[in-house]
């Protein structure tokens, strides 16, 4: 019988997290992925899209299933180098810039260097600017990096290699508590692809086939909405996607359970396999629940809205504070894992 080993999707959690991948620069997380499988003895290529396919050979080869989660998060590029050797930024993927002020940040430069620096406002100093620090918005063209070196110009900034188009990475922060807790940016969806991880793990320690030949797709592009467009063969059947679980006033997602999502902005998932999730997770006994979100897509309905011809679900573990500094427990990576494994093996 396979079984989780919830210490590694913990590890992997972290260790994902603390690696830079805003969408569009994400080869070093697709490189941990690929070193992982590597190790489990999985089979896997890189698409031209830079993401990786990977594909577990199942009892039944008639009918395939498919697995996604993405390892890119969001971030930022740089917009503008100002005269004064502040950064302007340009966001990458759907956030508030009040959730990023006050953030350590790394500029990745095309030397493959990097230089750090702090996310502020333009008036960053109430001492300075009184009643205007507290009413400047909170917007790109409000916001600048502040860079940890000696710059006062332009070809001050040149000088170090930075140049408009460099990425910018955000400082996860990531901490794993005594208490369970791993509290980080870009938990969407690093934890996702720990949980994926987890159960490739359990299976193949046990050798354990899944029921149905499985493709598991680690997508690099869906913070700008297009992840796992075009992504599945065409013997793909049935696609899960595996995304954070947004915990809130109005959900019933829990941060210590796994959410099976029957609604997002992309309209409802299909029921059928949404209830035959929900029988399994009952069956299973896992701490699990039924939720939607109007203000979010997934790998799923990218593929979809590109023409994918299969039935999709959605299902992920409880995240506070989504695409701010994010929190999950333990119990819902494992809650997520079991109820995963569970249905690859039906």
């Amino acid at each position: 019988m396979a079984s989780i080993d919830v210490p590694y999707l913990a590890a992997q959690t972290v260790a994902l997290c603390r690696i830079p991948s805003p969408t569009g620069f994400t080869a070093a997380a697709i490189d941990h992925v690929a070193d992982e499988l590597e190790k489990l003895g999985v089979a896997f290529r890189r698409t031209r899209k830079g993401a990786l396919l990977a594909t577990l050979p199942g009892h039944d080869d008639s009918e395939h299933r498919a697995v996604a989660a993405h390892v890119d998060t969001l971030g930022a590029m740089v917009k503008e180098i100002k005269p004064n050797g502040r950064l302007k930024l340009t966001r990458v993927g759907g956030f508030s810039g009040n959730s990023i002020e006050g953030e350590y940040c790394l500029v990745h430069t095309a030397r493959g260097t990097t230089v750090s620096g702090t996310i502020l406002v333009t008036k960053a100093s109430t001492h300075v600017h009184g009643e205007e620090h507290h009413k400047q918005e909170r917007t790109e063209a409000n916001l600048e990096v502040r860079l940890d070196a000696r710059v006062r110009s332009r070809e001050d900034v040149s000088a170090l290699g930075i140049q408009v188009g460099d990425f910018i990475s955000f400082d996860p922060r990531t901490v794993h508590t005594e208490t369970g807790f791993i509290k980080s940016r870009h938990l969407d969806d690093k934890a996702c692809v720990a949980v994926i991880l987890g159960v490739v793990k359990a299976m193949q320690e046990s050798g354990v086939k899944p029921t149905h030949t499985t493709h598991l797709y680690f997508s690099n592009y869906e913070e700008v909405g297009h992840g796992a467009a075009g992504a599945f063969p065409d013997t793909v059947a049935e696609v899960i996607a595996l995304d954070m679980a947004a915990v809130g006033e109005g959900q019933t997602s829990d941060e210590y359970a796994v959410t099976i999502c029957v609604k997002d902005s992309s309209g409802p998932y299909d029921y059928e396999l949404s209830r035959r999730l929900q029988q399994i997770a009952a069956d299973e006994g896992l701490n699990y629940r039924v939720d939607i979100y109007p203000y979010y897509g997934s790998d799923a309905s990218a593929a979809l809205r590109a023409g994918g011809q299969f039935r999709a679900a959605l299902v992920g573990p409880g995240i506070d504070a989504s695409h701010s500094y994010e929190r999950v427990h333990v119990n819902a990576l494992e809650q997520t894992a079991r109820l995963l494994l569970a249905y690859l093996t039906r």
